[in-house]
């Protein structure tokens, strides 16, 4: 595993907007970064990022398994009372997941550790599916990679195939986010194109624009009933809204379903640490005002509130200083301590990886890097490159 810098493509940015790429400079700051790229082999890509994450996957499951059958759980992981049979009810009739992505650790020595695991509403995707690939190919064609050189990623395939193994043809799948928002918007118009491409039949409706019948059924702006809806918003947000207590009676089937709330969670990290302790992918953690959190809160550690996003409200110490994220109020339904775990470093480049999950298999890999040791907002993305 190395960093290595590369010329950019002469004409990147106009490729970008061809391919409706509409973000790839955030608030003036570049977001898709090609100055260099990060270089595996096939052997470290396989069995230290592929592997252990359909592993942990697994555990994942077993997880939500258990927690579906215990109320005191649903309460650790700060589910809503009124919401917790919509979550177990979902589970036990087996609703199925589309997609999740973990971040991890890792900087070719020793296991990947997973840092948190996204599973509800995770983005870049567009750029780790299609424009990362494209880039590839791209250089390969211009002979700056040789033939053979490939990348950890079969994520556009396999979410088209996803949705035609989890949605019936013919019915019309409706998308939804904050149409306002550009990256969110830019991403469900890609998986509405992958649903496209498995044959379904889609629709956009703004979050704010679903309505309710006065039987209790979501509807579009058109009057139609929403059957099925894949929703970039997450859980832990509908969950306190008036929204909520209409899900149980709508009889919409939701993409991603509502047990992926129990995994989109970082209280999920010390019952899955407590579950499986001394697993080489996992690091100790603890809920924060246990013993075992305040004593692990004396040393190097992460202090993660359950439902930050973007390294948002999180405070990090390493040992010898101290590093916080953005503060955007998040922590009232508490928070974790995490040991610390150094990412992949170049200069003053710290590159966490993401590790993609469609259905139960892992398909992908993507890379973001900041400046900070916290992985934030504007952090850019990187391609990889696999060789040898």
């Amino acid at each position: 595993m190395l960093r290595k810098e590369i010329m950019p493509r002469q004409d990147w940015e106009a490729i970008a907007q061809e391919n409706g790429f509409i973000f790839h400079h955030v608030d003036g700051e570049i977001y898709w970064d090609e100055r260099a790229c990060w270089q595996f082999t096939l052997e470290e890509v396989e069995s230290k990022i592929e592997d252990p994450s359909t592993e942990l996957y697994a555990l994942c499951l077993q997880l939500v398994d258990e927690a579906c059958a215990r109320q005191e759980t649903m309460e650790l992981l700060a589910i809503p009372e009124g919401m917790r049979d919509v979550v177990a009810d979902s589970w036990r009739i087996g609703e199925p997941s589309l997609y999740g992505r973990f971040d991890f650790a890792y900087d070719g020595t020793g296991p990947a550790k997973l840092l948190e695991f996204n599973a509800d509403t995770p983005t870049s995707i567009y750029e780790t599916a299609y424009f990362q690939w494209l880039w590839l190919a791209d250089m390969v064609a211009a002979g700056e990679f040789p033939e053979d050189a490939d990348q950890f990623n079969r994520l556009h395939e396999a979410l088209i195939e996803r949705f035609a193994a989890i949605v019936e043809p013919g019915g019309l799948l409706h998308f939804s986010g904050v149409a306002d928002h550009v990256e969110d918007r830019a991403t469900v118009a890609y998986l509405e194109d992958c649903a496209g491409q498995a044959g379904l039949e889609t629709a956009f409706v703004d979050i704010d624009h679903i309505g309710l019948t006065d039987d209790g059924r979501f509807v579009d702006p058109q009057g139609h009933e929403i059957a099925a809806l894949f929703k970039l918003y997450p859980w832990e947000d509908m969950m306190r809204e008036d929204f909520a207590a209409h899900v149980a009676g709508s009889q919409t089937r939701f993409i991603e379903p509502a047990w992926k709330a129990l995994l989109s969670n970082k209280a999920m990290l010390p019952l899955l640490w407590e579950r499986n302790e001394g697993h080489p992918n996992l690091l100790p953690a603890y809920f924060e005002h246990s013993d075992k959190g305040r004593q692990l809160a004396a040393g190097p550690h992460v202090r993660k509130p359950y439902f930050s996003r973007e390294g948002a409200d999180i405070a990090l110490f390493d040992g010898t200083g101290r590093h916080s994220g953005p503060q955007q109020g998040y922590g009232a339904e508490g928070a974790i301590v995490q040991a610390y775990a150094p990412l992949a470093r170049s200069g003053e480049n710290h590159a966490v990886i993401g590790s993609w999950i469609v259905g139960d298999e892992a398909v992908a890999m993507s890379i973001r890097e900041d400046a900070s040791p916290i992985t934030r907002d504007l952090a850019r993305f990187l391609p990889h490159v696999i060789l040898g």
